[in-house]
C-alpha cells in the first residue's frame, strides 16, 4: 500500500473514512477484498505471495493498513502484511498491540491502528507508537504527514471531499489522479530518478507496476461500513469493483 487518507472523528456521521491505493508488481499474486475464510468478521484483499494483508476491517470496527518504507534497507524475516492481518484476528486493544510489535522483524513499515476508540500510528522508522488525536492524516512510503508532494495535494482533496459523503466519487478520483511530479519537486528517497518520477503519481501505472487497488472504507457511528474496492492491471487498465457493506 503506497497511500493512506484517513479522517478520525472529524464527520458526523462516519468517525472513520479511509481512501487509499496499494501499489505492487503486477506479477504479486492477490485476491481481491472479501470476507476472510477462516475468519469472516474480516473483510479486505490479500497477498497471496506472502499471505498477508495491506488494508483490512473487522466488521466489528476493527481497522488496520500498512505501508512499506522506501529506505533501501534490507528486508525484515517477516511480512510487513502479516501486521494488520495480526491485529485483526487478536482482541488486544491498538495501544497494547503496537507495544508489542517487534519491529526488528519487518523491513521499514508504518502500520495504522484503530478500534471503536482510537486510532494508533506505529512504525520501526519513527519512534514510539502514538495515539492520533481526532483529525485528518496522510502516508506514503515515508512517515505520517510526510510532505512530499502527491501527499500533500491528495490529503488536501480527500479533505475536500469528506463534505460529499455518502457519496465516494470524490475520493476516487483523487485516488485515480496520474499526474506525475516535476522533477524539483521530487523527494530523493535513494531510487533510481526514472521510478522517483513514476512513484511521484498518486496513481501509478507502468507495464510492470502499479497501483493494483483502490479502496475506500467508510465506518459509520451506528456501526455500518462500506468498502468498496476498484482493481487495476498493466498500464491502469480497469479489471473490476468489488463493493461490500453491512
Amino acid at each position: 500500500m503506497c497511500l493512506i487518507l484517513v479522517a478520525w472523528q472529524t464527520h458526523p456521521e462516519f468517525p472513520l473514512v479511509v481512501a487509499a491505493n496499494r501499489d505492487e508488481y503486477y506479477v504479486r499474486p492477490s485476491a481481491e477484498a472479501d470476507r476472510w475464510p477462516e475468519d469472516p468478521r474480516i473483510l479486505g484483499g490479500r497477498d497471496l505471495e506472502a499471505g498477508g494483508t495491506w488494508l483490512a476491517l473487522r466488521q466489528d470496527g476493527r481497522f488496520a493498513a500498512v505501508t512499506n518504507v522506501r529506505d533501501g534497507a534490507a528486508k525484515g524475516s517477516r511480512s510487513r502484511g502479516h501486521l494488520p492481518g495480526d491485529f485483526l484476528r487478536g482482541d488486544q486493544d491498538p495501544a497494547a498491540y503496537a507495544a508489542a510489535v517487534d519491529g526488528a522483524q519487518y523491513g521499514g513499515f508504518n502500520l495504522l491502528l484503530a478500534d471503536q476508540d482510537s486510532l494508533w500510528y506505529c512504525s520501526n522508522r519513527d519512534g514510539a507508537p502514538r495515539q492520533l488525536a481526532a483529525g485528518t492524516y496522510g502516508l506514503s512510503n515515508h512517515l505520517l504527514d510526510t510532505p512530499w508532494p502527491k501527499l500533500v495535494s491528495a490529503k488536501a482533496r480527500f479533505a475536500a471531499s469528506l463534505a460529499s459523503l455518502p457519496a465516494l466519487g470524490g475520493f476516487f478520483d483523487l485516488l485515480a489522479d496520474p499526474e506525475i511530479v516535476p522533477d524539483p519537486g521530487l523527494p530523493d528517497t535513494g531510487v533510481a530518478l526514472e521510478w522517483e518520477r513514476l512513484l511521484s503519481a498518486v496513481f501509478v501505472k507502468s507495464e510492470t507496476y502499479g497501483t493494483r487497488a483502490s479502496t475506500v472504507l467508510t465506518l459509520g457511528r451506528n456501526g455500518a461500513f462500506r468498502l468498496e474496492e476498484r482493481r487495476f492491471g498493466v498500464s491502469g487498465a480497469a479489471l473490476g469493483t468489488r463493493r461490500i457493506r453491512s
